[in-house]
């Protein structure tokens, strides 16, 4: 299963991020290494939230990677959301459908 971490940034996320971003890439990097996160990054130009996606049986890595992530301990991220994603299509879907 795929889940999607989306978080709504402050609205000095851009000024405030430099200050926790090396924490947070290593957070991140580890739960690459553990096969939970798949894709991360910001969204927009200028990026104005975050989009990040975790792989597994629950939604339970997610949750916990946004409960301790050092921009959301320190307010750069002020709200987040984890959503099931049912992918269906491309290389690494969770479930192929195909139209046979």
């Amino acid at each position: 299963m795929h889940f999607l971490l989306l978080y709504d940034t402050a609205p000095d996320y851009l000024s405030r991020r430099g200050e926790f971003r090396r924490a947070h890439l290593a957070y991140a990097q580890a739960a690459v290494a553990r096969g939970e996160l798949v894709l991360g990054g910001a969204v927009g130009d200028p990026a104005d939230s975050a989009l990040l996606l975790f792989q597994g049986d629950s939604d339970a890595a997610a949750r916990a990677f946004a409960q301790d992530d050092p921009y959301v301990r320190n307010g750069v991220v002020v709200g987040w959301t984890v959503k099931p994603w049912a992918t269906v299509v491309g290389a690494t879907a969770s479930q192929q459908l195909t139209l046979d």
